[in-house]
């Protein structure tokens, strides 16, 4: 059920907590600029000084699920509460560093501080009214390309005119306004799970994906045939296995495998993965070709920060496709929205294929394909929500901001070896040549093809019943003083709902989310009473059953649900013995 907040305002709520996701996703292009300066800044190779970037990804993408499920169990206020603090502690520390030991530990410590995107949009749920929550998901869900898109000409202007270290000590300011703006604004939000975090479960899922992202981000450095990378890949392997086998055993798991297998979510998180390499794909192209020199005959020649500002109005277009995407998913649901953020997305890459060769073209062709990103990244938090319960809502968000972390760094893999395959030689240097960067495109376009492929196949819908009105008996005729003075007037009974009526009732949709009729399961008809002496007595005690009444009845669903899957694993199992018996039988018969 939700609870809209009485003393703060929700479109406060609503934009401290886009903030929140502006200044997170800010972190990721801040030190963009400075990758060619760093090893002079901090006097390492490099090789070494990529870990900046690095470190940053693997911590956001272990800490992620581990923050989602402690936001469920804790709150999720208190943990976007706590996620701030690292994220402050790490862009002083990246501020005063020195060296690269100190940066990549600020670096790390600002990728806990990720948590707090997914975190604010499960949050959502929690505190606004229904009617609400699709289009501040929404909002939400494009603050986080939105910063991504203004931070890289922001951090620019500020390397190119200023000290390096401004960077770091404006991110840290910004991360104390919004620690402050959520303490003001954001109210507390219930802590809706049950259990404990699962330590084991939290650090096979980091190993795991240590390896997995260590291995495809360094695998180009490495040589993908090298024995590190292949060692890192196959571990990644064998201890999501592993992990997978504790998580469906383990009584709290870190995530509900379970739920994770349903198809709504399994192809959401699967749509997630394509959709984040297709929209880095065309972020990692179309800032080279804006770079390259001119002499090239296909680079553009600009600097920096005018490559910065020619990309910047696409983060704007996902700020304004937000409303316009709310409404579609109220109007035919968030499955379509996502289908048709994919095709868009598709179609910017084709835009992108024609209009390469100039600055303006590959701008339009940008804030199209942004357009797609703004309306898909609006559209898969409401299609996770609405598949799990609200007790879940944190993890699941978290981990389908897992899934396209892993997109995002499977695409820079992939648009690394397209483009070091396809090269020209110019002055003594090895630079990506224009058929790279066509094919890179095509790609990128044939992914976020697949990624409307996945969408078709997510469930339809399920249209709100129409349930037949029940009949109700009329109220017991009061009689009239005059008719009988002695009489005393018994109270009316209230009317209970029919036998036939099924439960839980049927769930009506509201915008992205599916909201069944709890507050009015229970409420008597209207009827004009005449006032008994002990009526207020009855009427609270009836009031208290009617209440322990219904929690008794969602945990017998809750029951139900969960024996339901204990008969399905307890019927593999026995088909499994069954046929192990039937074998062994005939071989030694």
């Amino acid at each position: 059920m939700h609870s809209a907040p009485t003393s703060r305002s929700g479109g406060g709520i609503v934009s401290v907590l886009a903030v929140a996701g502006i200044v997170g996703s800010l972190m990721q292009t801040l030190v963009v600029p400075l990758i060619g300066e760093l090893p002079r800044l901090l006097g390492a190779g490099a090789a070494d000084t990529s870990w900046v970037i690095t470190a940053t990804l693997l911590v956001g993408a272990v800490a992620t699920p581990v923050v989602g499920k402690l936001g469920d169990l804790y709150g999720k206020r208190r943990m976007m509460l706590a996620c701030s603090v690292p994220l402050i502690a790490g862009s002083v520390v990246c501020a005063l560093a020195g060296s690269l030991i100190p940066m990549i530990v600020g670096r790390g410590l600002q990728g806990l501080g990720v948590g707090m995107i997914p975190l604010g949009v499960s949050a959502l749920r929690d505190l606004l009214p229904p009617q609400r929550v699709g289009p501040a998901i929404a909002l939400m869900s494009s603050s986080m390309g939105i910063g991504g898109a203004l931070g890289l000409p922001i951090s620019a202007a500020v390397a190119e005119y200023a000290d390096w270290r401004m960077l770091f000590w404006g991110s840290a300011a910004l991360s104390v306004l919004v620690a402050v703006l959520i303490w003001l604004l954001v109210p507390a939000t219930p802590a809706r799970g049950r259990g404990r975090l699962d330590v084991t479960g939290a650090l096979g899922l980091g190993i795991a994906l240590v390896c997995l992202l260590l291995g495809v981000s360094k695998g180009a450095g490495w040589g993908w045939g090298s024995g590190t990378t292949l060692g890192l890949l196959g571990t990644a392997v064998v201890v999501l296995l592993l992990w997978g086998l504790w998580e469906l055993r383990a009584r709290d798991p870190l995530v509900d495998l379970r739920t994770t297998a349903r198809p709504q979510v399994l192809l959401t998180n699967l749509a997630s993965i394509l959709v984040g390499f297709a929209m880095y794909a065309q972020s990692l192209v179309v800032i080279q070709i804006l770079q390259l020199p001119e002499a090239t005959g296909y680079g553009l020649g600009q600097s920096m920060l005018a490559a910065g500002l020619w990309l910047a109005p696409s983060g704007l277009m996902m700020m304004a496709v937000s409303a316009p995407g709310a409404r579609l998913s109220a109007a035919r649901g968030p499955k379509t929205s996502l289908f048709a953020g994919a095709l868009i997305i598709a179609l910017g890459y084709g835009t992108a294929f024609g209009l390469m060769g100039s600055a303006w073209g590959l701008m339009i062709a940008s804030s199209v394909g942004n357009i797609g990103v703004g309306l898909a990244y609006g559209a898969m938090p409401a299609l996770i929500m609405s598949a799990v319960p609200q007790s879940e809502t944190a993890s699941a968000n978290s981990f389908n901001t897992l899934m396209r972390s892993i997109g995002t760094s499977v695409s820079a893999a992939v648009v690394g070896v397209i483009l070091s395959q396809l090269t020209v030689s110019m002055g003594g240097h090895v630079l990506p040549s224009e058929s790279g960067f066509r094919t890179a495109l095509l790609v990128g376009c044939g992914v976020a093809l697949a990624a409307a492929l996945v969408t078709l196949a997510l469930p339809k819908p399920r249209p709100p019943a129409e349930s037949a009105p029940s009949p109700i008996r009329p109220p017991a005729a009061v009689p009239s003083p005059a008719a009988s003075p002695s009489a005393v007037p018994a109270p009316v009974a209230s009317v209970e709902p029919p036998v036939t009526q099924v439960w839980p009732p049927v769930p009506v949709r509201i915008g992205h989310e599916e909201l069944g009729p709890w507050r009015d399961a229970f409420r008597p008809p209207a009827q004009t009473a005449v006032p008994h002496p002990d009526d207020a007595g009855l009427r609270a005690e009836n009031a208290t059953l009617r209440t322990e009444n219904a929690e008794l009845r969602a945990a017998n669903t809750d029951l139900r649900a969960e024996n339901d899957e204990l008969r399905k694993d307890l019927d593999v199992l026995m088909q499994g013995l069954s046929a192990w018996v039937h074998n062994l039988a005939q071989k030694t018969g």
